[in-house]
C-alpha cells in the first residue's frame, strides 16, 4: 500500500547553459540576501482545511496562528479571523461544520499521542466530546447521504483494530456498522449504506480490495493479482466502485469495478501515481490529484463534457488542494510552492471572482529571498537513478562555497516533494544547501523503485545517500569538506546509519525522532497497526524470527562505538512510533566515545513538533549546531 509520509519537502537547483564559459560565469555571482532571524521564518502561518458553512459565507479552517493548532472562521469574501478555539495546549484540528447548521465538528489528541477524539463545537460555544472512551483512538470516515449522520472509524472495541460505526448528527447516538475482526482497512462506503471498501496489506505496496456486501455479509475480492488497490469511492448510483490499481504497470491508474457483473473498466491513466480521484457531490466534475515528480497536480474534469476546466494561473506557484461548495457553485482551494506556504483562496465558478483569504508568509520576509525546490538526478552506485530536491543558497557561487546536508525523508517509503519547509528555508537562508535524497524504497518514482529497499534497509538506500554527498562534492558551490547529514523518522534512522556505517562520509548528523533500533521498535509498534503489521515485517523483517539477527546488525544502537562525528537528537516525549528511549539510549551510547553530542527532548511533542515556541527552539538550535560542527567546522578529534 503505498503511503506518503507527509514530512520533508526540499529541492534541487540545475544550470542550463550555451558552454562552460556562460556556465562557470554565473556559478561565480553570488546574490545577496537577507539574513532572517527563526522568528521571522516561523512567524509564517500554516492553514489547512477550508470547509463551507451552510449559507457559504465563511470557511472553517485550521491554522497555527496563536502558536499552535487552532479553531478558526474567514469570511469567504475576504476579511479578519473569528477563533473559535483558543486551546494553548493541545492542538485542535477542524474537520468541517455540519451540513445543515454552524456546528462544528472537530478532533484533539494529547500533545501528539495521536489517540484523537471527535468533538463538536455547538452554536452556543459550548463543547462535548462524541468519542470519550480512554486510550480509544476515533476518526472522521465521512458524512451520509441525507448529511443525518456521519461515519467515523474508532478502536474502541478491540484496539487493534478499527470499526465503522454511524453517529446521528441530531442525539450522538452511535451504532456499529461494521465489526473489523480480521484487520481490513477501511476504504469507503456507498451512499445507500449497502457496500463498504476494505483493503488488507500483503506487503508495503500490495493489498487486496474487497467490497463487503452489509446486508448479505458476502465478500467480494475485487483484483485478481498482487498489486496496489486503493478504494476512491462508489458511484452515486451505488452499483459501481472506483479504485486505483498499479495492477498492469509501473503507476497507479484509474479504474471502476461493476458490482453487479465483477467487471473492470480503466478510466484514467497517467504517466504518474493518480493518488486519488473523485466526483463531486452533485456529479459536476471530477477531480484527480497526480504525484508528478514529488509535485502535486490537480485536473478537474467537467463530467457532461468531458473538458477540463480552466482555473486562474498562479504563474510559479500551483494549486495543491482544493474542495466545493456545497452546491458547488464555489471552489475553496491551496495554492502554495516550494519557496511560500500555501494561501487559502475562494473561487466563483460563475463569475470567475478569485479572492484570496490568507497571507501565510510573514510580511517582513521577502518572497525573493527564500530559494525555489528543483529536482535533480544523480547515480548511485549500481547506475540506479536517484531523484532529489535541491535547494541552493542564492549567496552561493563558485567563489563563495557553502556547506551542505543531505536530507532524508521520514518513512520508509516516504517521499521528499516540492513544497514549503520552513525548516529548510531557515538552513538555505543562512547558508546551508539542501538535497533531499529520494533514496531506493520511495514513493512516487514507481512500484519497483518503491520494492528496490525491501529488507536492504541501511544498506543500498545508505548507499544512495553516500551518493548525494558525492553529487554535492561535485558542486563548484559546495564546499566539499562540510557536508553532513539530517532526516525525521526513518530519516533519522538513516542519519544515525549514516554515521555509524559510513563514519568518515558526513561531517555532522542531525537525527530527528530516528528509530534506532529496529527490534524494538517493531516490537513496540502502536495497537492500532496491528492490520499493518505483517506488511511492514515483510518490508523490514519479522523480529520474532531469524530476521532479528539482521534487524541487530543494521539498528545503530548496538553500534554506537562507530560513531565519530557531532551528532544532534532531537525528540518527543509522547511519540508513540519512535518511543523516547530510542533517543535516550543513542545519546547515552554516543557520549561514551567522547563525542560532541546535543539532545533536545521536547516533553509535549510527538512525533513531529506543532506548537512553534518548540518549532523556534528546535529549529534554532539545529542551526547553530550546524554553525558550530560544520559550518565553522570547530576543532573535534577523536
Amino acid at each position: 500500500m503505498k503511503k506518503l509520509s507527509l514530512l520533508c519537502i526540499l529541492s534541487i537547483f540545475f544550470f542550463s547553459c550555451e558552454n562552460d564559459k556562460k556556465k562557470d560565469e554565473k556559478k561565480d555571482t553570488a546574490q545577496s540576501v537577507k539574513e532572517y532571524t527563526i522568528a521571522q521564518i516561523m512567524d509564517n502561518e500554516s492553514v489547512r482545511g477550508g470547509s463551507f458553512s451552510p449559507d457559504k459565507s465563511k470557511l472553517l479552517v485550521t491554522s497555527n496562528r496563536s502558536g499552535i493548532f487552532n479553531m478558526y472562521t474567514i469570511p469567504a469574501k475576504g476579511g479578519e479571523y473569528t477563533p473559535i478555539t483558543k486551546s494553548d495546549s493541545a492542538s485542535v484540528y477542524s474537520i468541517s461544520f455540519f451540513p445543515e447548521d454552524e456546528r462544528i465538528l472537530y478532533r484533539m489528541d494529547n500533545n501528539g499521542d495521536e489517540i484523537f477524539h471527535l468533538f463538536v463545537k455547538n452554536t452556543d460555544g459550548t463543547s462535548q466530546e462524541l468519542t470519550a472512551k480512554k486510550g480509544a483512538r476515533a476518526s472522521f470516515f465521512g458524512w451520509s447521504k441525507d448529511k443525518k449522520s456521519f461515519f467515523y472509524q474508532s478502536n474502541e472495541r478491540d484496539n487493534r483494530f478499527m470499526d465503522l460505526y454511524e453517529m446521528d448528527a441530531q442525539t450522538f447516538t452511535s451504532k456499529l456498522i461494521y465489526k473489523n475482526e480480521n484487520g481490513y482497512g477501511l476504504g469507503s462506503i456507498s451512499d445507500d449504506k449497502n457496500y463498504l471498501a476494505l483493503g488488507k496489506s500483503i506487503n508495503t505496496n500490495d493489498n487486496d480490495l474487497f467490497v463487503y456486501n452489509l446486508q448479505t455479509k458476502k465478500l467480494t475480492k475485487v483484483n485478481s493479482s498482487a498489486s496496489a488497490n486503493n478504494a476512491q469511492e462508489f458511484s452515486s448510483d451505488n452499483t459501481t466502485l472506483f479504485y486505483t490499481t498499479d495492477a498492469t504497470g509501473e503507476f497507479g491508474y484509474l479504474m471502476k469495478y461493476n458490482l453487479a457483473d465483477g467487471t473492470h473498466e480503466k478510466v484514467l491513466e497517467k504517466s504518474w501515481d493518480i493518488m486519488g480521484s473523485y466526483i463531486s457531490e452533485n456529479g459536476t466534475y471530477r477531480v484527480t490529484y497526480m504525484n508528478e515528480d514529488a509535485k502535486n497536480a490537480i485536473e478537474i474534469i467537467t463530467v457532461a463534457t468531458g473538458k477540463k476546466l480552466d482555473l486562474p494561473d498562479f504563474g510559479d506557484q500551483s494549486i495543491t488542494n482544493l474542495s466545493f461548495s456545497r452546491d458547488e457553485t464555489k471552489m475553496r482551494l491551496y495554492v502554495g510552492g516550494s519557496n511560500t506556504p500555501s494561501n487559502l483562496y475562494v473561487y466563483d465558478l460563475k463569475t470567475k471572482e478569485l479572492t484570496q483569504l490568507t497571507n501565510t508568509l510573514n510580511k517582513e520576509v521577502n518572497i525573493d529571498d527564500m530559494v525555489t525546490a528543483k529536482v535533480v538526478r544523480y547515480k548511485s552506485f549500481d547506475g540506479t537513478v536517484i531523484p532529489a530536491i535541491y535547494y541552493l543558497p542564492k549567496q552561493a557561487s563558485a567563489t563563495n562555497k557553502v556547506p551542505a546536508m543531505v536530507w532524508v525523508h521520514g518513512g520508509p517509503g516516504g517521499q521528499s516533494r516540492q513544497s514549503f519547509s520552513a525548516l529548510i528555508q531557515y538552513l538555505v537562508n543562512h547558508g546551508y544547501a539542501i538535497l533531499a535524497v529520494n533514496n531506493r524504497g520511495s514513493s512516487g518514482y514507481g512500484k519497483t523503485f518503491y520494492k528496490m529497499d525491501n529488507q536492504n534497509h541501511g544498506e543500498g538506500d545508505l548507499q544512495d545517500c553516500v551518493e548525494g554527498k558525492n553529487w554535492l562534492a561535485s558542486q563548484s558551490e559546495i564546499d566539499s569538506e562540510k557536508i553532513g547529514i539530517m532526516g525525521g523518522s526513518y530519516g533519522g534512522y538513516m542519519t544515525m546509519a549514516a554515521l555509524t556505517y559510513t563514519p568518515e562520509e558526513f561531517k555532522v548528523g542531525v537525527n530527528i525522532f530516528g528509530v534506532t533500533n529496529w527490534i524494538r521498535t517493531l516490537k513496540n509498534i502502536p495497537p492500532w497497526w496491528e492490520s499493518f503489521k505483517d506488511a511492514l515485517y515483510d518490508e523490514l523483517g519479522n523480529p520474532h524470527t531469524a530476521d532479528s539477527v539482521r534487524l541487530k546488525r543494521i539498528s545503530p544502537l548496538f553500534h554506537t562505538d562507530k560513531v565519530t562525528k557531532p551528532l544532534m537528537v532531537l525528540q518527543g516525549a509522547k511519540d508513540p512510533r519512535v518511543l523516547q528511549v530510542e533517543s535516550d539510549e543513542i545519546v547515552a551510547g554516543v557520549k561514551k566515545n567522547g563525542v560532541p553530542v546535543e539532545y533536545l527532548l521536547f516533553e509535549d511533542e510527538g512525533h513531529g513538533f506543532v506548537k512553534k515556541e518548540n518549532q523556534i527552539k528546535a529549529n534554532s538550535q539545529i542551526l547553530s549546531f550546524l554553525d558550530k560542527y560544520l559550518k565553522k567546522k570547530e576543532d573535534f578529534k577523536n
